[in-house]
């Protein structure tokens, strides 16, 4: 695989990035993509390991070793087949993904990982330069229909994989634009709409149908029934993601200036896209505070710094993780260690260890936080006495994570049946995988598994689409 020594010949090279100054003027994104030498050099590292762990490390199973080796011998267009042979969507993955197969790969034991994720990037960039990615529109029709509810990863991958096939899938999405939280979630900085707009117009020439303002299971003006979609179809799949967020019940919560994480990032995705958003939350020149230390959190730190921020904190409520893993201890799996994102490299000091007690106000307006020290002994928060503050802050994020998939409306209609997370349940094993309790109805991505990686979305919108093309033809062809 690669160059039999190119893993010592050869060190890890990242991809270079614009300096922090310079884009945060600007919600472009700011990496560039690896160029043909660097990449054929990245991919000699790729060692003749043996069991290539990376491949199990990635929810999607990338065969990484074989396009690494065929990036290092110049042959990218196979290499790109390759690619897209487990992954619908590599121009996302290769931007947002954290890649958990570099911490699976070999060399990463005692030394840098194979660069895998860059390697990716330039793959698929060069791609869809090269004219190459094309869409493949189904031999011939099979007379079934499907309905996807969700125009997320998950749901995108699922109605790929099906129209291929030749089944009719119309994807019906509550928001004026397909992507969900790609579109919506995902800043532009990280994830520019470009590609998931061209990806649209590959799927619409396979013959995927969207249809966008349509609030399965809602009651506004553009709802749709959950019964209608199961008297038109001949299977529904559930792709809707994991919308219901985790709040923080303190005092003061209800004050003017504590926000959702995803009631602030959705709107500036949108000014980008050239929209009108009256009452616009922002955070030019405010002191803002963000609660919760995932990546959702360093959207906002990155966002409110683009805005023009007095000042940007971040709090995590666990201890704060060592900045080097054990590999002897944690290797292949994904290690558990402080990650500074570019968003953090931009600005913001970071606290861990840190629990609000309380949201201070005036005149119904935030103005600041009552804080508290803890420890964690034995997996339980204990605050520490006398340890208790007050900062100011004029705008404060939750950025806490999502508990489970919206109950009210789609899942109420249709009656499935939940796990105890509150996740529509559905096995990824056996008979009938990925099927829910109600008949035809089908459940994949973060509506069954909870909040989750774009990368397991992709493979659970996959893998529920070859159960539904099995379901509706007696057998498939799909990969899973």
């Amino acid at each position: 695989m690669g160059k039999p020594t190119g893993f010592i010949e050869y060190q890890r090279l990242a991809e270079v990035s614009e300096p922090a100054a310079s884009r945060l003027t600007h919600y472009r994104e700011f990496i560039a993509t690896l160029n043909d030498e660097q990449a054929s050099l990245q991919g000699a590292r790729c060692m003749d390991c043996g069991i290539p762990f990376c491949n199990t490390g990635c929810p999607v199973n990338n065969i990484i070793p074989d396009w690494n080796d065929l990036v290092f011998r110049g042959n990218w267009e196979q290499a790109l087949a390759v690619l897209h042979s487990t992954n619908n969507f590599p121009d996302f993955t290769g931007r947002i993904c954290p890649a958990p197969c570099e911490a699976a790969c070999t060399l990463n034991i005692n030394t840098d990982p194979v660069g895998i994720k860059s390697i990716e990037h330039a793959i698929v960039d060069k791609g869809w330069q090269k004219g190459w990615i094309v869409p493949q529109p189904p031999r011939m029709k099979t007379g079934k229909s499907v309905a996807i509810v969700g125009s997320g990863p998950a749901g995108m991958a699922a109605a790929q994989q099906l129209a291929r096939v030749g089944h009719s899938v119309v994807v019906f999405e509550k928001n004026d634009r397909v992507g969900g939280l790609l579109r919506y979630g995902i800043p532009d900085f990280k994830l520019e709409k470009s590609h998931i707009d061209r990806r649209i117009e590959q799927m619409e020439a396979e013959g995927v149908v969207f249809r966008t303002s349509q609030d399965v299971g809602g009651d506004g003006e553009h709802a749709l029934a959950a019964e209608q979609l199961l008297a038109e179809f001949d299977a529904v799949v559930l792709a809707g993601g994991a919308e219901a967020p985790r709040d923080l019940n303190v005092p003061g919560r209800e004050l003017d200036g504590v926000h959702f994480a995803m009631e602030f990032l959705p709107q500036q995705n949108r000014v980008n896209a050239g929209d009108s958003v009256p009452g616009q939350i922002l955070a030019t020149g405010k002191r803002v505070v963000v609660i919760g230390g995932g990546d959702t959190g360093s959207d906002c730190v990155g966002t409110s710094n683009r805005h023009g921020a007095k000042s940007v904190t971040q709090f995590e409520l666990m201890p704060q993780p060592p900045e080097n893993e054990n590999k002897s201890l944690t290797w292949p799996y994904w290690p558990l260690k402080l990650r500074t994102s570019s968003s953090h490299e931009e600005g913001c000091v970071r606290d861990f260890a840190v629990s609000t007690k309380a949201f201070i106000g005036k005149k119904g307006k935030l103005k600041g936080l009552r804080l508290v020290r803890v420890n964690w002994i034995d997996g339980r928060m204990n605050e520490l006495p006398g340890s208790e503050v007050e900062i100011p802050a004029d705008l404060v994020l939750l950025a806490m994570g999502f508990v489970s998939p919206v109950r009210q409306g789609l899942l109420e209609q249709l009656g499935v049946e939940l796990d105890a997370r509150g996740n529509v349940k559905a096995t990824t094993d056996g008979a009938g995988c990925y099927a829910t309790s109600a008949t035809k109805v089908f459940a994949a991505g973060d509506m069954r598994r909870g909040q989750s990686l774009v990368v397991w979305a992709i493979r659970e919108g996959r893998q529920c689409a070859r159960e539904v093309d099995a379901f509706l033809m007696g057998s498939s062809e799909l990969p899973r």
